[in-house]
Protein backbone atom coordinates (compact mmCIF):
# COMPACT_ATOMS: atom_id res chain seq x y z
CA UNK A 1 0.00 0.00 0.00
CA UNK A 2 1.07 3.48 -0.97
CA UNK A 3 1.20 5.45 2.20
CA UNK A 4 1.61 9.73 2.07
CA UNK A 5 2.33 11.22 5.52
CA UNK A 6 2.14 15.14 5.29
CA UNK A 7 3.74 16.37 8.73
CA UNK A 8 2.36 19.87 9.46
CA UNK A 9 4.92 20.84 11.72
CA UNK A 10 5.06 24.41 9.92
CA UNK A 11 1.61 24.10 9.00
CA UNK A 12 0.24 23.79 5.61
CA UNK A 13 -0.62 26.38 2.20
CA UNK A 14 -1.25 25.42 -1.24
CA UNK A 15 1.57 26.65 -2.56
CA UNK A 16 4.00 24.27 -0.05
CA UNK A 17 1.66 21.83 -0.64
CA UNK A 18 2.13 21.72 -4.57
CA UNK A 19 5.97 22.45 -3.99
CA UNK A 20 5.96 19.22 -1.56
CA UNK A 21 4.35 17.46 -4.44
CA UNK A 22 7.28 18.14 -6.66
CA UNK A 23 10.28 17.57 -4.27
CA UNK A 24 8.74 14.07 -3.64
CA UNK A 25 9.27 13.39 -7.10
CA UNK A 26 5.49 14.88 -8.78
CA UNK A 27 6.22 15.65 -12.08
CA UNK A 28 6.57 19.19 -12.70
CA UNK A 29 4.74 18.79 -16.51
CA UNK A 30 1.64 17.07 -14.97
CA UNK A 31 1.14 20.55 -12.77
CA UNK A 32 2.19 23.06 -15.96
CA UNK A 33 0.25 20.85 -17.99
CA UNK A 34 -2.84 21.99 -15.16
CA UNK A 35 -1.67 25.45 -14.94
CA UNK A 36 -2.35 26.00 -18.53
CA UNK A 37 -5.37 23.97 -18.77
CA UNK A 38 -7.05 26.52 -17.19
CA UNK A 39 -6.53 29.15 -19.07
CA UNK A 40 -5.81 32.17 -16.80
CA UNK A 41 -2.46 33.35 -18.19
CA UNK A 42 -0.36 31.94 -15.40
CA UNK A 43 2.62 29.82 -14.96
CA UNK A 44 4.41 28.31 -12.43
CA UNK A 45 8.75 29.37 -11.02
CA UNK A 46 10.36 26.59 -9.39
CA UNK A 47 13.35 26.82 -7.45
CA UNK A 48 15.64 25.23 -4.22
CA UNK A 49 15.28 27.50 -1.34
CA UNK A 50 16.80 27.53 2.27
CA UNK A 51 14.81 27.21 4.93
CA UNK A 52 16.38 27.26 8.36
CA UNK A 53 19.32 24.67 6.99
CA UNK A 54 16.68 22.85 4.96
CA UNK A 55 16.87 22.42 1.01
CA UNK A 56 13.33 23.22 0.02
CA UNK A 57 11.42 23.33 -3.28
CA UNK A 58 9.55 26.66 -3.82
CA UNK A 59 6.64 27.45 -5.98
CA UNK A 60 5.62 30.87 -7.35
CA UNK A 61 2.58 31.45 -9.14
CA UNK A 62 3.38 34.17 -12.05
CA UNK A 63 0.50 36.18 -13.41
CA UNK A 64 0.22 37.86 -17.05
CA UNK A 65 3.10 35.92 -18.28
CA UNK A 66 3.27 37.15 -22.17
CA UNK A 67 3.52 33.12 -22.52
CA UNK A 68 1.55 31.73 -20.11
CA UNK A 69 2.24 28.48 -18.98
CA UNK A 70 3.95 27.46 -21.90
CA UNK A 71 7.01 29.52 -20.37
CA UNK A 72 7.19 26.65 -17.37
CA UNK A 73 6.58 23.69 -20.18
CA UNK A 74 9.71 24.77 -22.14
CA UNK A 75 11.70 24.84 -19.68
CA UNK A 76 11.12 22.07 -17.59
CA UNK A 77 12.13 19.61 -20.60
CA UNK A 78 15.38 20.81 -20.49
CA UNK A 79 16.43 21.89 -16.82
CA UNK A 80 15.82 20.06 -13.87
CA UNK A 81 13.68 21.73 -11.37
CA UNK A 82 16.43 23.24 -9.36
CA UNK A 83 17.32 25.42 -12.59
CA UNK A 84 13.87 26.37 -14.16
CA UNK A 85 13.96 29.51 -12.50
CA UNK A 86 17.46 30.89 -13.82
CA UNK A 87 15.53 30.32 -17.48
CA UNK A 88 12.44 31.97 -17.39
CA UNK A 89 12.41 36.23 -18.02
CA UNK A 90 10.86 37.63 -14.77
CA UNK A 91 6.86 37.65 -14.70
CA UNK A 92 4.97 41.19 -15.51
CA UNK A 93 3.20 40.54 -12.26
CA UNK A 94 3.32 38.07 -9.40
CA UNK A 95 0.78 38.36 -6.65
CA UNK A 96 0.21 36.53 -3.05
CA UNK A 97 -3.23 36.30 -1.61
CA UNK A 98 -2.77 38.02 1.79
CA UNK A 99 -3.06 34.89 3.70
CA UNK A 100 -0.55 33.03 2.02
CA UNK A 101 2.31 32.20 4.35
CA UNK A 102 3.15 35.89 3.43
CA UNK A 103 3.21 38.16 5.95
CA UNK A 104 3.89 38.37 10.45
CA UNK A 105 1.92 39.42 12.84
CA UNK A 106 2.28 43.57 13.31
CA UNK A 107 3.22 43.56 9.60
CA UNK A 108 -0.08 45.20 7.37
CA UNK A 109 0.22 43.47 3.68
CA UNK A 110 0.80 45.78 0.74
CA UNK A 111 0.80 44.28 -2.88
CA UNK A 112 4.19 45.23 -4.71
CA UNK A 113 1.64 46.74 -7.29
CA UNK A 114 -1.42 48.21 -5.72
CA UNK A 115 -1.75 50.26 -8.62
CA UNK A 116 -2.90 47.64 -11.16
CA UNK A 117 -6.43 46.65 -12.15
CA UNK A 118 -7.05 42.73 -11.71
CA UNK A 119 -9.90 40.75 -12.63
CA UNK A 120 -9.94 39.57 -9.16
CA UNK A 121 -10.69 42.89 -7.32
CA UNK A 122 -13.80 42.31 -6.36
CA UNK A 123 -13.73 37.97 -6.02
CA UNK A 124 -14.91 35.65 -8.02
CA UNK A 125 -17.81 34.14 -6.69
CA UNK A 126 -18.13 29.86 -6.56
CA UNK A 127 -20.36 29.38 -9.75
CA UNK A 128 -18.15 31.47 -11.62
CA UNK A 129 -14.78 29.45 -10.44
CA UNK A 130 -16.66 25.94 -10.97
CA UNK A 131 -17.30 26.74 -14.61
CA UNK A 132 -13.48 27.76 -14.95
CA UNK A 133 -12.52 24.37 -13.20
CA UNK A 134 -14.97 22.40 -15.43
CA UNK A 135 -14.52 23.60 -18.81
CA UNK A 136 -10.40 23.41 -18.06
CA UNK A 137 -10.20 20.04 -20.01
CA UNK A 138 -8.83 18.45 -16.63
CA UNK A 139 -8.91 14.81 -16.05
CA UNK A 140 -12.33 14.20 -14.16
CA UNK A 141 -10.77 13.00 -10.67
CA UNK A 142 -8.57 16.53 -10.64
CA UNK A 143 -12.20 18.39 -11.58
CA UNK A 144 -14.04 16.60 -8.96
CA UNK A 145 -11.22 17.28 -6.50
CA UNK A 146 -10.44 21.05 -7.25
CA UNK A 147 -14.36 22.34 -7.00
CA UNK A 148 -14.88 19.92 -4.10
CA UNK A 149 -11.80 22.05 -2.48
CA UNK A 150 -13.56 25.35 -3.13
CA UNK A 151 -17.28 23.86 -2.47
CA UNK A 152 -16.02 23.19 0.94
CA UNK A 153 -14.14 27.09 1.32
CA UNK A 154 -17.23 28.02 -0.11
CA UNK A 155 -19.73 26.97 2.74
CA UNK A 156 -17.05 28.25 5.66
CA UNK A 157 -17.73 31.19 3.96
CA UNK A 158 -21.46 31.08 3.69
CA UNK A 159 -21.27 30.09 7.60
CA UNK A 160 -19.42 33.03 8.65
CA UNK A 161 -21.16 35.38 6.65
CA UNK A 162 -24.57 34.28 6.99
CA UNK A 163 -25.12 34.00 3.37
CA UNK A 164 -25.96 31.49 0.97
CA UNK A 165 -23.07 29.60 -0.85
CA UNK A 166 -23.96 31.05 -4.27
CA UNK A 167 -23.54 34.27 -3.12
CA UNK A 168 -20.49 34.20 -1.78
CA UNK A 169 -17.43 35.70 -3.81
CA UNK A 170 -14.04 34.82 -2.97
CA UNK A 171 -11.78 37.34 -2.21
CA UNK A 172 -7.85 36.35 -1.35
CA UNK A 173 -8.43 32.77 -2.49
CA UNK A 174 -10.45 33.59 -5.77
CA UNK A 175 -7.48 35.16 -6.80
CA UNK A 176 -5.33 33.70 -9.80
CA UNK A 177 -2.33 32.27 -7.54
CA UNK A 178 -4.93 30.68 -5.43
CA UNK A 179 -6.89 28.57 -7.67
CA UNK A 180 -3.84 27.60 -9.71
CA UNK A 181 -2.43 26.42 -6.39
CA UNK A 182 -5.85 24.47 -5.46
CA UNK A 183 -6.23 23.40 -9.36
CA UNK A 184 -2.32 21.80 -9.63
CA UNK A 185 -2.23 20.69 -6.33
CA UNK A 186 -5.28 18.21 -7.04
CA UNK A 187 -3.59 17.04 -10.44
CA UNK A 188 -0.52 16.71 -8.14
CA UNK A 189 -2.46 14.17 -5.88
CA UNK A 190 -4.18 11.51 -8.06
CA UNK A 191 -0.53 11.83 -9.98
CA UNK A 192 1.07 10.74 -6.66
CA UNK A 193 -1.55 7.82 -6.86
CA UNK A 194 -1.13 7.11 -2.70
CA UNK A 195 -3.86 4.63 -1.42
CA UNK A 196 -3.61 6.36 2.08
CA UNK A 197 -3.08 9.75 3.53
CA UNK A 198 -2.37 10.36 7.07
CA UNK A 199 -1.41 13.79 8.71
CA UNK A 200 0.34 15.54 11.80
CA UNK A 201 -2.06 17.78 13.75
CA UNK A 202 -1.81 20.96 11.93
CA UNK A 203 -0.06 24.09 13.73
CA UNK A 204 -1.84 27.07 12.66
CA UNK A 205 0.27 29.74 14.14
CA UNK A 206 -0.52 33.14 16.02
CA UNK A 207 -0.89 36.75 16.01
CA UNK A 208 -3.10 38.14 13.76
CA UNK A 209 -3.77 38.40 9.73
CA UNK A 210 -5.16 40.99 7.46
CA UNK A 211 -7.64 39.73 5.17
CA UNK A 212 -10.33 41.29 3.46
CA UNK A 213 -12.42 41.88 5.17
CA UNK A 214 -10.15 43.69 8.39
CA UNK A 215 -7.86 42.50 11.03
CA UNK A 216 -8.13 38.55 12.29
CA UNK A 217 -6.63 36.27 14.62
CA UNK A 218 -5.16 33.56 13.20
CA UNK A 219 -6.45 31.09 12.09
CA UNK A 220 -8.36 33.56 9.87
CA UNK A 221 -11.94 33.50 10.18
CA UNK A 222 -12.60 30.68 7.03
CA UNK A 223 -9.49 28.94 8.37
CA UNK A 224 -11.16 27.97 11.28
CA UNK A 225 -13.98 27.10 10.36
CA UNK A 226 -12.59 24.24 7.77
CA UNK A 227 -10.59 23.02 10.20
CA UNK A 228 -13.74 22.33 12.95
CA UNK A 229 -13.13 18.62 14.12
CA UNK A 230 -9.64 18.29 13.27
CA UNK A 231 -6.57 18.39 15.21
CA UNK A 232 -4.83 21.83 15.89
CA UNK A 233 -1.93 23.48 18.03
CA UNK A 234 -1.00 26.36 17.87
CA UNK A 235 3.46 26.83 18.45
CA UNK A 236 6.41 28.64 17.93
CA UNK A 237 5.94 31.07 15.47
CA UNK A 238 3.35 34.42 15.55
CA UNK A 239 2.16 34.20 12.41
CA UNK A 240 -0.01 32.41 10.37
CA UNK A 241 0.76 28.88 9.36
CA UNK A 242 -2.19 27.24 8.15
CA UNK A 243 -3.94 28.82 4.82
CA UNK A 244 -7.74 28.80 3.64
CA UNK A 245 -6.29 27.45 0.82
CA UNK A 246 -4.23 25.05 3.03
CA UNK A 247 -7.07 24.38 5.00
CA UNK A 248 -9.49 23.33 2.50
CA UNK A 249 -6.87 20.64 0.23
CA UNK A 250 -7.09 19.18 4.02
CA UNK A 251 -10.49 18.93 3.93
CA UNK A 252 -10.61 17.50 0.25
CA UNK A 253 -8.31 15.21 1.64
CA UNK A 254 -10.23 13.78 4.28
CA UNK A 255 -13.31 13.50 2.08
CA UNK A 256 -12.27 11.89 -0.99
CA UNK A 257 -8.66 10.17 0.02
CA UNK A 258 -9.80 9.37 3.75
CA UNK A 259 -7.07 11.06 4.88
CA UNK A 260 -7.21 10.38 8.83
CA UNK A 261 -4.79 12.35 11.56
CA UNK A 262 -2.01 10.75 13.69
CA UNK A 263 1.80 9.95 14.10
CA UNK A 264 3.69 8.37 11.13
CA UNK A 265 2.47 5.30 10.94
CA UNK A 266 4.48 2.07 10.21
CA UNK A 267 6.06 2.47 6.57
CA UNK A 268 9.30 1.92 4.75
CA UNK A 269 9.94 6.08 3.48
CA UNK A 270 11.53 5.40 -0.03
CA UNK A 271 10.88 9.39 -0.70
CA UNK A 272 10.98 12.80 1.53
CA UNK A 273 10.02 15.97 0.22
CA UNK A 274 10.22 19.32 1.44
CA UNK A 275 7.72 22.16 0.10
CA UNK A 276 8.74 25.66 1.57
CA UNK A 277 6.61 28.62 2.67
CA UNK A 278 7.20 32.27 1.40
CA UNK A 279 8.86 33.55 5.14
CA UNK A 280 11.95 32.19 6.13
CA UNK A 281 12.14 33.13 9.78
CA UNK A 282 15.09 32.58 12.24
CA UNK A 283 15.81 29.43 13.82
CA UNK A 284 12.36 27.62 12.33
CA UNK A 285 12.06 25.93 9.18
CA UNK A 286 9.04 27.11 7.46
CA UNK A 287 8.44 23.27 5.41
CA UNK A 288 5.70 21.01 4.86
CA UNK A 289 7.54 17.73 5.19
CA UNK A 290 5.46 14.90 2.73
CA UNK A 291 6.94 11.53 3.28
CA UNK A 292 5.86 8.99 0.59
CA UNK A 293 6.33 5.15 1.49
CA UNK A 294 4.83 1.63 1.17
CA UNK A 295 3.24 -0.21 4.42
CA UNK A 296 5.37 -2.37 6.59
CA UNK A 297 6.01 -5.91 6.35
CA UNK A 298 7.90 -8.28 9.06
CA UNK A 299 8.62 -11.43 7.73
CA UNK A 300 8.06 -14.37 10.56
CA UNK A 301 11.09 -15.94 11.62
CA UNK A 302 9.83 -19.20 9.48
CA UNK A 303 8.69 -17.45 6.59
CA UNK A 304 10.86 -18.03 3.57
CA UNK A 305 10.70 -16.44 -0.15
CA UNK A 306 10.51 -19.95 -1.59
CA UNK A 307 8.52 -20.78 -4.56
CA UNK A 308 4.79 -20.66 -3.63
CA UNK A 309 5.86 -18.84 -0.86
CA UNK A 310 6.17 -15.00 -1.02
CA UNK A 311 6.02 -12.61 1.74
CA UNK A 312 3.45 -9.29 0.20
CA UNK A 313 3.33 -6.98 2.46
CA UNK A 314 2.14 -6.21 6.42
CA UNK A 315 -0.38 -3.40 7.99
CA UNK A 316 1.47 -2.94 11.53
CA UNK A 317 -1.34 -3.52 14.14
CA UNK A 318 0.53 -2.88 17.52
CA UNK A 319 -0.80 -5.99 20.17
CA UNK A 320 -0.95 -3.03 22.85
CA UNK A 321 -4.21 -2.02 23.89
CA UNK A 322 -5.32 0.73 22.10
CA UNK A 323 -8.23 3.38 22.75
CA UNK A 324 -11.05 3.58 19.73
CA UNK A 325 -14.19 5.43 19.80
CA UNK A 326 -17.85 3.55 19.22
CA UNK A 327 -20.61 5.45 17.73
CA UNK A 328 -23.83 4.06 18.11
CA UNK A 329 -27.44 4.31 17.28
CA UNK A 330 -30.61 1.97 16.69
CA UNK A 331 -32.77 2.93 13.83
CA UNK A 332 -36.29 1.26 12.77
CA UNK A 333 -37.40 3.91 9.69
CA UNK A 334 -34.63 3.74 7.59
CA UNK A 335 -34.45 1.49 4.42
CA UNK A 336 -32.11 -1.16 4.12
CA UNK A 337 -30.59 0.37 1.20
CA UNK A 338 -29.46 3.44 2.67
CA UNK A 339 -28.50 1.23 5.48
CA UNK A 340 -25.92 -0.64 3.38
CA UNK A 341 -24.93 2.61 1.77
CA UNK A 342 -23.90 4.42 5.11
CA UNK A 343 -21.93 1.15 6.62
CA UNK A 344 -20.50 1.10 3.62
CA UNK A 345 -19.82 5.05 2.79
CA UNK A 346 -18.32 5.16 6.72
CA UNK A 347 -15.82 2.60 5.90
CA UNK A 348 -14.68 4.37 3.06
CA UNK A 349 -14.35 7.87 5.15
CA UNK A 350 -12.00 5.87 7.44
CA UNK A 351 -14.25 3.85 9.81
CA UNK A 352 -11.98 1.09 11.47
CA UNK A 353 -15.45 -1.00 11.45
CA UNK A 354 -19.23 -0.73 10.31
CA UNK A 355 -22.00 -3.53 11.89
CA UNK A 356 -25.34 -3.78 11.45
CA UNK A 357 -27.24 -5.78 14.06
CA UNK A 358 -31.03 -6.97 13.70
CA UNK A 359 -32.51 -6.04 17.35
CA UNK A 360 -35.92 -5.54 18.26
CA UNK A 361 -36.88 -1.69 19.36
CA UNK A 362 -39.99 -0.33 21.71
CA UNK A 363 -43.20 -1.40 20.50
CA UNK A 364 -41.68 -4.42 19.01
CA UNK A 365 -40.79 -2.39 16.11
CA UNK A 366 -37.67 -4.73 14.66
CA UNK A 367 -34.85 -2.35 14.08
CA UNK A 368 -31.02 -2.34 13.28
CA UNK A 369 -28.25 -1.31 15.76
CA UNK A 370 -25.84 0.53 13.47
CA UNK A 371 -22.37 0.08 14.97
CA UNK A 372 -19.25 2.41 13.98
CA UNK A 373 -15.55 1.83 15.58
CA UNK A 374 -13.13 4.40 14.41
CA UNK A 375 -9.98 6.02 15.75
CA UNK A 376 -10.75 9.03 17.51
CA UNK A 377 -9.21 11.72 15.79
CA UNK A 378 -11.84 10.48 12.99
CA UNK A 379 -14.74 10.99 15.03
CA UNK A 380 -15.97 14.07 14.08
CA UNK A 381 -16.31 13.65 10.59
CA UNK A 382 -18.01 10.30 11.17
CA UNK A 383 -20.20 11.70 13.83
CA UNK A 384 -21.50 14.47 11.43
CA UNK A 385 -21.89 11.69 8.10
CA UNK A 386 -24.11 9.83 10.56
CA UNK A 387 -26.31 12.45 11.66
CA UNK A 388 -26.46 13.72 7.93
CA UNK A 389 -27.45 10.45 6.57
CA UNK A 390 -29.11 8.43 8.73
CA UNK A 391 -32.25 9.38 10.38
CA UNK A 392 -31.48 9.17 13.99
CA UNK A 393 -32.11 11.89 16.23
CA UNK A 394 -28.85 11.35 18.22
CA UNK A 395 -25.78 9.06 18.90
CA UNK A 396 -24.40 6.97 21.64
CA UNK A 397 -20.22 7.82 21.65
CA UNK A 398 -18.13 5.78 24.18
CA UNK A 399 -14.38 5.15 24.15
CA UNK A 400 -13.62 1.38 24.30
CA UNK A 401 -10.06 -0.39 24.21
CA UNK A 402 -9.15 -2.93 21.92
CA UNK A 403 -5.89 -5.65 21.80
CA UNK A 404 -5.01 -6.54 17.69
CA UNK A 405 -2.83 -8.84 17.06
CA UNK A 406 0.24 -7.59 14.15
CA UNK A 407 -1.43 -8.70 10.82
CA UNK A 408 0.54 -9.87 7.75
CA UNK A 409 -0.54 -10.53 4.26
CA UNK A 410 1.20 -13.17 2.07
CA UNK A 411 0.85 -14.86 -1.05
CA UNK A 412 0.42 -18.41 -1.83
CA UNK A 413 0.87 -20.62 -4.87
CA UNK A 414 -1.82 -22.85 -5.75
CA UNK A 415 -3.01 -24.41 -9.19
CA UNK A 416 -5.64 -21.85 -9.12
CA UNK A 417 -3.39 -19.07 -9.71
CA UNK A 418 -1.99 -17.18 -6.29
CA UNK A 419 -3.87 -16.78 -3.04
CA UNK A 420 -3.39 -13.91 -0.54
CA UNK A 421 -3.36 -15.41 2.95
CA UNK A 422 -3.93 -12.82 6.11
CA UNK A 423 -1.80 -13.47 8.94
CA UNK A 424 -2.71 -12.88 12.90
CA UNK A 425 0.41 -12.63 15.13
CA UNK A 426 1.28 -12.56 18.54
CA UNK A 427 4.79 -11.93 19.72
CA UNK A 428 6.53 -13.43 16.72
CA UNK A 429 3.49 -16.57 16.92
CA UNK A 430 1.15 -16.98 14.42
CA UNK A 431 -2.45 -17.84 15.76
CA UNK A 432 -4.86 -16.85 12.79
CA UNK A 433 -4.50 -17.73 9.25
CA UNK A 434 -7.53 -17.01 6.55
CA UNK A 435 -7.19 -17.16 2.81
CA UNK A 436 -8.81 -13.95 1.82
CA UNK A 437 -12.15 -14.51 0.50
CA UNK A 438 -12.60 -12.21 -2.46
CA UNK A 439 -8.79 -14.04 -4.00
CA UNK A 440 -10.50 -17.50 -3.43
CA UNK A 441 -14.36 -16.13 -5.29
CA UNK A 442 -12.19 -14.46 -7.90
CA UNK A 443 -10.17 -17.62 -9.23
CA UNK A 444 -13.05 -19.90 -8.23
CA UNK A 445 -15.22 -18.30 -10.84
CA UNK A 446 -12.36 -18.21 -13.22
CA UNK A 447 -11.74 -22.30 -12.65
CA UNK A 448 -15.57 -23.02 -12.29
CA UNK A 449 -14.69 -24.98 -9.14
CA UNK A 450 -16.22 -24.03 -5.53
CA UNK A 451 -15.12 -21.66 -3.13
CA UNK A 452 -14.20 -24.32 -0.37
CA UNK A 453 -12.00 -25.97 -3.06
CA UNK A 454 -9.48 -22.80 -3.55
CA UNK A 455 -10.14 -21.70 0.07
CA UNK A 456 -8.29 -25.30 1.18
CA UNK A 457 -5.62 -25.58 -1.71
CA UNK A 458 -4.86 -22.16 0.03
CA UNK A 459 -4.55 -23.56 3.78
CA UNK A 460 -2.27 -26.60 1.71
CA UNK A 461 -0.26 -24.16 0.12
CA UNK A 462 0.29 -22.59 3.46
CA UNK A 463 1.61 -25.41 5.45
CA UNK A 464 3.62 -26.83 2.87
CA UNK A 465 5.54 -23.06 3.02
CA UNK A 466 5.90 -23.66 6.80
CA UNK A 467 7.09 -27.05 5.74
CA UNK A 468 9.45 -26.15 3.53
CA UNK A 469 10.62 -23.59 6.23
CA UNK A 470 11.34 -26.26 8.47
CA UNK A 471 8.92 -24.67 11.30
CA UNK A 472 9.64 -25.51 14.98
CA UNK A 473 7.60 -27.00 17.10
CA UNK A 474 7.71 -23.74 19.79
CA UNK A 475 6.34 -21.83 16.85
CA UNK A 476 2.57 -22.21 17.51
CA UNK A 477 -0.50 -23.34 15.35
CA UNK A 478 -2.28 -21.31 13.06
CA UNK A 479 -5.93 -21.96 12.83
CA UNK A 480 -7.98 -21.19 9.78
CA UNK A 481 -11.10 -20.39 8.43
CA UNK A 482 -12.03 -17.88 5.80
CA UNK A 483 -11.86 -14.44 5.93
CA UNK A 484 -15.09 -12.19 5.60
Amino acid sequence: MRIAYLDCFAGISGDMFLAALIDTGVDPQILYDAVAAMKLGASLKIERVDRSGISSTKVHVLENSPQGSQLAETASHAHPVSQVQEQRPPAPHSRHPETQHLHKTGQPHTHPHEEHEHEHTHGRSLTVIRELIRESKLAAPVIHTAIRAFELLGASEARIHNVPVDQIHFHEVGAVDAIVDIVAASAGIHALAAEKWVASPLNVGGGMVDCAHGRFPVPAPATADLLRGLPTYSANLQMELVTPTGAALIRALVEEKGLTFGPQPAMRVDRIGYGAGTRNPKDFPNVLRLSIGTDVWVPHPSQSHRDGWDVERSNCHHPDSQTVTVLETALDDLSPQLLAYVAETALKLGALDAMLTPVIMKKGRPGTLLTVLCNPTDRPRLEEFLLRETSTLGLRIREDRRVCLDRSFHMVNTSFGMIKVKLGTLNGETLNANPEFEDCRAAASAHNVPVKQVHQAAIAAYLQGLANAEMSPNQGTASFGIDE
